[in-house]
């Protein structure tokens, strides 16, 4: 059984988070706890119609209030797999950045560093000033892996579905789950 972190902060593109979440709760050998940060409910009413908090609380096997320090996730004796922030917020990412714990998102992420799992955040921010790039830096020289929500169009996407599912996959590569949500590149036809 693989036990992964998944925080969605409120950040434009939680269709990102939910769509992970489907994916994972699809693998029996996986057990999903997902805490979100306190604005994730509004940005799902502006961009994902037909998701609300509880919705997507279902799609995790166990689901944690924000402001609950004490929960599971929030102990490195807790054994987890990895942690996804997905989408993440350039707030979530200072935070997660300067070691500033003052929620179950950044104290999971912060316990994830510590104990040297994989942490990955999907940065959704662009342009970049040197505040958030030097926040990737930081967060990368603590064994962090950033994976911005970046198109690619090798795989010939049809929908934004596709795109999304690019990005997902991209996420669950690193983490070692095998997917079929996009066509690899095999190199050029000749």
């Amino acid at each position: 059984m693989k036990r992964i972190v998944v925080g969605i902060s409120g950040s434009s593109a939680p269709i990102l988070g939910v769509r992970l979440l489907e994916v994972l709760r699809d693998i029996p050998e996986i057990e999903t706890h997902l805490v979100v940060s306190d604005t994730v409910a509004q940005t799902l009413s502006y961009e994902a119609p037909g998701w609300d908090l509880p919705k997507l609380q279902s799609l995790a096997t166990v689901h944690y209030p924000n402001h609950q320090l004490a929960a599971a996730i929030s102990s490195g004796s807790f054994a987890t797999d990895a942690m996804v922030v997905i989408p993440c917020s350039m707030r979530t990412l200072a935070a997660i950045a300067t070691g500033l714990s003052d929620n179950l998102l950044t104290r999971a992420a912060d316990v994830t560093l510590k104990e040297r799992r994989p942490l990955i955040l999907v940065a959704r921010e662009t342009p970049l000033h040197l505040t958030h790039l030097r926040n990737m830096t930081a967060v990368t020289e603590m064994g962090g892996i950033i994976v911005p929500p970046v198109m690619a169009f090798y795989h010939q996407p049809k929908t934004i579905q596709d795109l999304v599912d690019h990005t997902v996959g991209k996420v669950l590569d690193l983490m070692k789950i095998p997917h079929a949500l996009f066509h690899r590149w095999q190199g050029p036809k000749s």
